[in-house]
């Protein structure tokens, strides 16, 4: 048991102890967001924003740099999502539907553009052509598409949150971060349950209607 527990944590050996600390905080309200969107529940936004206020300060330290700026905008769609999801026509709240021939393609170009700006930061901060860095410019796409759909309440948005979180696992495990690593393993599962969730009551939402 000994063993395993030292392969998972012996890298925050040398971590400072208020950095463990943020970074646990930050993981537990990022579980509580995704949870809570998960359950279509608008805490989402205001836990995902301490999660994501975090996590910009410990992703520039740890020199991920498209994840980091994933959580600036993530923090800004959050004020966004914040407001549709709030907003109403007619007395009714902004409801889960799927994405449109026209949102698809700008979703497109979501991912496109963030492949292309992500890669112009690592290399202006010249952190480019590592493999970490590849992984990261990709999931950073697929996050930027993930959030987005979520903010406009489009079902498909965890199909996003589901292959970035995959992939991400391995990422920061890599990198040395196990408490972040379990954190997108939970995420995961989580998305998952949402998907069908969410598909539950956009059924329901049709049949009603």
């Amino acid at each position: 048991m000994s063993e395993i527990l030292n392969f998972l944590f012996e890298q925050y050996s040398q971590s400072q102890t208020i950095d463990v600390i943020l970074e646990i905080t930050g993981v537990v309200f990022g579980l509580l967001s995704v949870w809570y969107s998960k359950n279509n529940n608008i805490l989402v936004f205001p836990t995902g924003m301490i999660s994501t206020s975090i996590f910009i300060y410990l992703l520039y330290k740890w020199v991920l740099l498209g994840d980091m700026l994933i959580n600036v905008y993530y923090f800004i769609m959050s004020i966004y999502g914040w407001y549709i999801w709030t907003r109403k026509k007619n007395d009714i709240e902004t409801p889960i539907t799927r994405v449109s021939s026209n949102e698809k393609k700008f979703g497109l170009i979501i991912f496109l553009s963030s492949l292309v700006f992500v890669y112009l930061v690592y290399v202006y901060f010249d952190k480019w052509g590592t493999i970490t860095s590849y992984i990261d410019n990709l999931t950073t796409a697929i996050f930027f598409v993930g959030m987005w759909l979520m903010a406009k309440r489009k079902i498909e948005n965890w199909i996003f949150w589901i292959i970035a979180d995959i992939i991400s696992i391995p990422l920061y495990f890599y990198k040395g971060f196990t408490f972040t690593s379990l954190q997108y393993l939970i995420f995961t599962f989580i998305a998952i349950a949402g998907y069908y969730k969410w598909k539950n009551i956009l059924n329901k939402s049709k049949q009603s209607a």
